[in-house]
């Protein structure tokens, strides 16, 4: 058997579909085409043609095959209007990277908000430096060059836990009753007492504040010529039925008024504020007797 010849003595026993491709002529028919007979001996012709791509027709097609044909509907970025057609080389951003005109533009956007946030504090504090200057200067008071006047509260405001001491100059006379400086020994930074009690109505009233109410001990400070004397003692407007004992406790001679100061005692009872102590020259009162001194102690005490 050799080849072109396989031992089929017709292309049909060759190729069972040699009809699919063979002229209706057949063998001695009288169509043309790829389908005539065979000769003994000769070798087979391919029943295949072969032809450049896309000259195949298929029907009544016309033009190039679909595949080389244009898509009317597609056109190049740079090909439509606007793009300017020549732009196509631009590099584009790295991935999170902002175009450098749109980086500047919010670069100088920052700066611009802290320079009117810096303007604004500047503005704030300026403002504030100028109120308190004109707070201060407002104020007044006493400063290194100014002198201050010393305090005119009443002898009787006694220090933070002291009790009141006043000169009996101090206190309010009434009833004929004053001052002088006659005679020496009286136990005031001035010398000066209180004299002329020995006239019915003669007074002297203290004013005195105390922390708290009850029982106290109110000293005298007194002088005598020589003899005994007493008076009356009213604490807030209440007069005690007994007189103070103002004795010739420094044995003075007889109308020595330089040697006969002494001082005498009453137990009370005060309130807690203002009270007021009253030592007067009333009736069946053997008023002869200066006074330079009153002090107050808490409880009742005997010196």
């Amino acid at each position: 058997m050799t080849a072109g010849n396989n031992g089929a003595d017709t292309p049909e026993n060759d190729d069972p579909f040699a009809h699919l491709y063979r002229s209706e002529g057949g063998e001695g028919g009288s169509g043309s085409g790829v389908g005539a007979a065979r000769q003994p001996g000769v070798p087979r012709t391919s029943y295949n043609q072969v032809r450049a791509v896309g000259e195949r027709q298929y029907g009544n097609q016309q033009g190039p095959p679909a595949y080389n044909r244009p898509n009317p509907t597609y056109a190049a970025p740079e090909t439509l209007p606007g793009n300017g057609g020549g732009d196509r080389t631009r590099p584009a951003p790295a991935y999170g990277q902002e175009p450098r005109k749109g980086r500047n533009g919010l670069l100088i956007g920052a700066v611009a908000v802290v320079a009117v946030v810096c303007i604004g504090i500047g503005v704030a504090m300026l403002t504030n430096s100028k109120d308190s200057t004109s707070d201060t200067a407002d104020k007044s008071g006493p400063t290194a060059g100014d002198s201050v006047k010393p305090s005119d509260s009443p002898s009787t405001k006694p220090s933070p836990g002291q009790l009141p001491k006043d000169d009996a100059g101090a206190l309010r006379l009434d009833g004929g009753a004053t001052t002088a400086k006659d005679i020496p020994g009286a136990r005031t930074a001035s010398g000066s007492y209180v004299t002329n009690m020995n006239n019915p109505g003669a007074a002297a009233t203290w004013t005195l504040d105390v922390p708290k109410s009850g029982d106290y001990t109110v000293f005298i400070g007194y002088g005598v010529p020589g003899k005994e004397a007493n008076s009356t003692l009213t604490v807030n407007g209440n007069a005690s039925p007994r007189p103070i004992n103002m004795g010739n406790f420094a044995n003075a001679a007889d109308g020595d008024w330089a040697k006969g100061w002494t001082r005498t005692f009453s137990w009370i009872q005060l309130n807690k504020g203002t009270n007021t102590i009253k030592i007067s020259c009333e009736q069946n009162n053997k008023c002869d007797f200066n006074l330079d001194q009153v002090w107050l102690k808490a409880g009742h005490v005997k010196n």
